[in-house]
């Protein structure tokens, strides 16, 4: 037998999984087992929920009793700094299982008797607005114990920014991180991506094909909330590649009241039969949006990019273009003048690399910003692989991203520069002036004789050493 065939010995292994139930409580212990093992990545994961920076411990299925009932939630964390204790029930979910109302209600009872903080939940369940809980729970359990939730993307991610980029101090525990990793990129282990758009998909996008679809139909919230669960997935899995935070852009309002956003985007699908929606990733010249037409069958990514300030309008336009010089050549690039209205001079960038006047419509009226924008089709399919909405989504993301956004840098104007000093030779060279042209004055008789005549005028017996002095 060849060492190719041999398996290597794995801290968390995934073989020996069966059903569920044992694929949850081998995720559950191997998360809180590297959660302690690995100081940063527990820090990570518990300080957005208010965890002091502590000893973390961790315990799977602790026994409570609640009434006449005897509950296991499947485990338990507590952080400890001095007299500062933080502790969070878990609950977790594995595959395609979903959160149960009723199970967190009970365990919202259990940390309300025993002073814990929090509950917190790990499912493959990808809310739609960032610190939105995927479960609807009675509210009035959330006066003395809040509520978190992590989905399993979110802690792979974490895992691999701690790992690959903030970086780990000890070798070992960074090896043991990368376990951890390992095991939940691998199918078998329960920790799924993002992979349904849900039951209510084809009906909706059949609707919108057919120009039938209403506000009030039945599923059409469920495709909204899917879709911006699909963009918080796109920012995770880009930002994971990116080594950096990448979150969904969405107002203050929005975030307090999710359903704003969702309502948005129900009347806008029905309306213009589009979905639309935007990431902001740090350091790039503007937000990545994207729009899903469900009539064309389009997946359009754009960004927009503030114009220089000085120079000419088709120098402006050769700023853009040389930074789109890998680009494809099917871009389109728009052009919006400054207090202009309406839609600008679009043209595709294989067109403006060979004149980019055909952006500027008015030599007379300044550039103000441009829009690079990258289309391409539209998969339809709901779950993942070939023909999938959400590959395709993921697709023109990465592909837009890495073929134009990354490359595209903000203008800035050139810093204010010193002007030449004269050099000494050239400050003491006086041109020749024509005799018809001296003055007679004496406040322009600069020379030695003029000197001379001064000293003579002031005194008409001078010293000798004065008239040394003169010439």
């Amino acid at each position: 037998m060849t060492e190719e065939t041999w398996h290597e010995a794995r801290l968390i292994p995934t073989s020996g999984i069966n059903g569920a139930e044992e694929q949850e409580r081998r995720a559950t212990s191997a998360l809180l087992a590297v959660m302690t093992a690995v100081r940063e990545f527990g820090r990570a994961l518990t300080k957005p929920f208010g965890a002091p920076a502590g000893n973390v411990e961790t315990y799977i299925e602790v026994p409570f009793v609640l009434g006449e009932k005897k509950l296991f939630p499947d485990g338990l964390v507590r952080v400890s700094r001095g007299q500062k204790t933080w502790t969070a029930l878990v609950e977790v979910k594995t595959g395609s299982n979903e959160l149960a109302a009723e199970q967190l209600e009970n365990y919202l009872d259990i940390a309300r008797d025993h002073g814990f903080d929090a509950v917190l939940t790990i499912s493959n369940e990808i809310p739609a607005v960032p610190g939105q809980h995927p479960a609807k729970v009675d509210k009035r359990k959330l006066r003395k114990v809040a509520i978190h939730h992590l989905s399993w993307t979110s802690v792979l991610t974490e895992a691999v920014m701690q790992k690959e980029f903030r970086g780990i101090a000890d070798p070992d525990q960074a090896w043991i991180l990368g376990e951890l990793i390992r095991y939940l990129e691998h199918p078998r282990s329960g920790a799924l991506e993002f992979d349904d758009m849900g039951e209510s998909w084809v009906a909706t996008r059949n609707a919108v094909a057919a120009g039938t679809l209403r506000p009030t139909d039945k599923g059409v919230s469920e495709v909204a909330n899917r879709f911006d669960a699909l963009l918080r997935f796109a920012s995770l899995r880009l930002g994971r590649q990116l080594g950096t935070e990448v979150t969904p852009v969405l107002s203050r309002r929005e975030l307090a009241e999710p359903a704003l956003r969702s309502q948005w985007l129900i009347d806008h699908l029905a309306e213009h039969a589009t979905l639309t929606g935007a990431i902001r990733i740090p350091d790039t010249v503007g937000e990545l949006v994207v729009t899903a037409d469900l009539r064309a069958g389009r997946i359009t990514c754009h960004v927009d990019v503030d114009a220089p300030r000085e120079g000419r309008q088709t120098t402006r336009v050769n700023w853009l273009v040389r930074q789109l010089r890998t680009a494809p050549a099917d871009l389109r690039i728009e052009a919006f003048v400054l207090h202009g209205r309406g839609a600008g001079s679009a043209e595709l960038l294989a067109t403006v690399r060979d004149d980019p006047g055909v952006l500027v419509a008015d030599p007379a009226k300044d550039l103000r910003s441009f829009r690079v924008a990258q289309s391409l089709p539209m998969g339809g399919k709901r779950g993942r692989g070939r023909g999938s909405f959400i590959d395709s989504v993921l697709a023109v993301v990465d592909t837009f991203y890495g073929e134009v956004v990354q490359h595209l840098k903000a203008w800035s104007a050139a810093p204010p520069r010193l002007r030449p000093e004269p050099e000494p030779e050239a400050a003491d060279r006086r041109p020749e002036v024509p005799a018809a042209l001296v003055s007679t004055s004496l406040s322009s008789q600069d020379g030695a004789e003029a000197v001379a005549s001064v000293v003579a005028a002031a005194d008409p017996d001078p010293m000798p050493e004065d008239v040394a002095a003169a010439d």
